[in-house]
């Protein structure tokens, strides 16, 4: 069945490249995938499958593939979502939505997915064990497609969850794992600080909430410096600080939003202990008052150790030429919201490398210049294949 398998994978590569570029042209934001989300379902009609639409919290689809032979349950999981971003590529399939771009590769996961499915649905008989074949909405934008999708209880069961991503630092045939905590976690917070306005003249007579601000600012810097061990890894950003105003006038209130990322609960529940303390200590420093949103978005996401292992064995034992290297890559502070399902079911996440020929440095995900090798298609699709046929 694998040799079967390996070659439908080669013989349909063109096709998986236009639905890449098909949905490339079209895409869609988070929790407004109406169409794209057709275009997949409309893909499965007629095929011996049962489909779920609309599961979760937007346009999740689930596609059960029934294996002929008793085995695991399996997820396979792809997203499909894009980002508000205004393509600045010069190619062909160039997006059509104006400000909307596949700028992180989801089209390119659908698009491998897609024809992987259709291909072990054609070899369903010599399949052992059950796919449940997951399409994902909404990635991009918490809270997200996964936790819903985890939430619904569609999945119970399922003996091991996979996904993959593209990443434009590797050519085309390098396949990236880490075990254990592999990428980071995120929170959003925002802090309105209510001060007292007043005349420039007159700062006796009012309460600047822009030094109070600023004060919040430089001390929760403090917190990834002076509170976390400095193994750990911890992010805090303030991304927005809104306090404009008249140049000689005292700022009534201000309004921060920031962003932090780390790489176990253990870190974010000190941060998050710490953050809450420094905005109460502002409060009677400042004789001022502090509305913190604190709101955790993805968990860390955990690679389950045994898991990742038997992927690395599939892997590192192929011989199909497209794979070319199977290496370990370092812990990454991007957030996935993959997490959820790893979260719940022993999973593994990895990278399939997508650098454009030529191009010694190449446009990280989310640039309005994303590129990527359109052979990464057949290797993520095949080492996704070797993963299913191991068992």
């Amino acid at each position: 069945m694998k040799q079967q398998l390996m070659k439908m994978l080669e013989q349909r590569k063109d096709e998986m490249i236009q639905i890449r570029r098909y949905l490339h042209e079209y895409p869609e934001l988070s929790f407004q995938e109406e169409k794209t989300a057709q275009y997949i379902a409309d893909f499965y009609k007629g095929k011996d499958v049962e489909i779920q639409t609309n599961v979760g919290n937007g346009y999740g689809i689930i596609v059960t593939i029934e294996g002929g032979k008793p085995g695991r349950t399996i997820g396979l999981r792809a997203d499909f979502d894009a980002l508000p971003i205004h393509e600045e590529t010069d190619v062909p399939f160039k997006s059509k939505n104006e400000g909307v771009m596949h700028a992180c590769g989801h089209d390119a996961h659908t698009a491998y997915l897609l024809v992987l499915a259709d291909c072990l649905i054609k070899l369903k008989a010599e399949l052992a064990g059950t796919i449940k074949v997951i399409h994902q909405h909404a990635e991009e934008v918490p809270p997200g497609g996964a936790k819903s999708i985890v939430e619904s209880g569609v999945l119970d069961g399922v003996d091991a969850v996979y996904g993959i991503h593209l990443f434009p630092t590797n050519p085309a045939g390098d396949v990236g794992y880490h075990s254990g905590y592999s990428m980071a976690g995120r929170t959003y917070f925002k802090l309105r600080i209510q001060g007292v306005g007043g005349h420039g003249s007159s700062p006796h007579m009012a309460n600047d909430a822009i030094v109070a601000g600023a004060h919040f600012v430089t001390s929760i810097q403090t917190v990834v410096s002076r509170r976390l061990n400095p193994f750990d890894m911890g992010v805090i950003t303030i991304g927005s600080f809104d306090g404009k105003g008249q140049f000689n006038v005292i700022k009534d209130s201000v309004e921060l939003e920031g962003d932090v990322r780390y790489m176990t609960t253990e870190v974010q529940e000190l941060i998050s202990k710490e953050i809450h303390r420094i905005a109460k200590g502002i409060e009677e420093e400042f004789g001022v008052k502090c509305e913190l949103d604190y709101v955790p978005d993805y968990p860390p996401l955990f690679n389950d150790p045994e898991i990742t292992a038997e992927v690395v064995a599939a892997l590192q034992s192929s011989t199909e030429p497209e794979i070319k290297s199977v290496t370990e890559f370092p812990m990454f502070s991007g957030s996935e919201d993959f997490a959820y399902y790893a979260a719940k079911y022993p999973s593994c996440f990895f990278y399939i490398g997508s650098k454009p020929k030529g191009v010694e440095k190449p446009y990280f995900n989310h640039h309005p210049k994303w590129e990527i090798d359109e052979d990464a298609l057949l290797v993520a699709a095949k080492a996704v294949a070797e993963v299913v046929c191991r068992g």
